[in-house]
């Protein structure tokens, strides 16, 4: 199925398909600092059209649709909003609030089926300094109209450009139990609250939902639920690359981090349990795909829809 590429320059990356908008990727950050400015992906649709993605809820005004964040980030807050500190709670600490700035396209590639686009990000910490150098990739591809999918493909490349250490942990690591939240993570539409969440079979035991798998490891893990309004389910799919959870080739161990209520929300949560350090000049690299389904899916057809999918 063919796809139409827009580019609104300076605003965001547009992408429909078969007349339905299924993808808006805003890199011009919204303009409350508390929020930690960055660009994200929102609306997130079907190809049915139903919206997946939750923008500004009152609950937490800076979870927005998709975007890559980093709870825990020495000393600072790459996420947004309130910040944890053990013993003391949320509490809001603007000065903590870091941004990522986007510094432009290296690449951008667009075909009759497919959009392949590298952008350059530069994160910088609350007073200024700019801590590390992103190479963000995203490519939309395999839109299926018989299957009623398509998918989305997010890879990062981290480099520190600090004179020390960059030390990434999350809630749990800074002593708030099953609360590990951090890296690329998803705020579902309301619809999606009270939704169900499964796993490949092996995280949890195999009838597992949300509460079960959360801080467990898997190569996926799905999210299915149904609409208001409308007679209609969706199904999102979020899979590791193989070498993500490859001891060999891995950073550090990745950790799901899901919830069904009182949000929706799913994150390939990178320091769920422990706190890693990248060295001055290093870099890491995670690549994850996204799979956005109209429908109830189950584990049956997740797994073969994955296996036909190559890396």
């Amino acid at each position: 199925m063919s796809i139409r590429v827009t580019h609104e320059i300076g605003e965001a990356v547009v992408v429909a398909a078969g007349g339905t908008e299924i993808l808006r990727y805003v890199y011009r950050p919204d303009p409350e600092a508390f929020e930690s400015r960055k660009p994200y992906a929102h609306p997130v649709r079907t190809l049915g059209g139903r919206t997946v993605t939750g923008y500004r809820p009152n609950d937490h005004r800076w979870h927005k649709g998709l975007q890559m964040t980093a709870s825990h980030l020495s000393g600072q807050n790459f996420w947004g909003g309130n910040s944890y500190v053990h013993g003391r709670g949320y509490l809001p600490l603007p000065e903590r609030i870091g941004s990522m700035r986007h510094d432009g396209f290296s690449g951008f590639v667009v075909g009759d089926e497919r959009l392949d686009l590298v952008e350059e990000l530069t994160w910088v910490e609350n007073a200024g300094d700019e801590w590390a150098r992103e190479e963000r990739g995203l490519s939309v591809h395999s839109v299926d109209e018989s299957a009623g999918a398509w998918v989305l493909d997010w890879s990062i490349r981290l480099s520190n450009v600090r004179d020390a250490d960059l030390m990434f942990g999350s809630p749990t690591t800074a002593g708030r139990e099953m609360a590990g939240y951090t890296g690329l993570q998803w705020r579902g539409a309301r619809d999606f609250t009270g939704g169900t969440a499964f796993g490949s079979g092996g995280e949890g035991g195999s009838g597992a939902g949300a509460g079960e798998l959360m801080g467990t490891q898997g190569p996926w893990l799905a999210f299915t639920a149904e609409h208001d309004d409308v007679d209609a389910h969706s199904t999102l799919v979020f899979a590791h690359a193989p070498e993500n959870l490859d001891e060999r080739t891995a950073v550090h161990p990745s950790h799901w981090f899901v919830r069904s209520e009182p949000i929706p929300s799913v994150a390939f949560s990178w320091a769920f349990f422990e706190e890693f350090a990248l060295p001055p000049g290093e870099s890491f690299s995670y690549r994850y795909r996204i799979v956005v389904a109209d429908g109830a899916w189950d584990r049956e057809r997740v797994g073969p829809y994955l296996d036909g999918l190559p890396w």
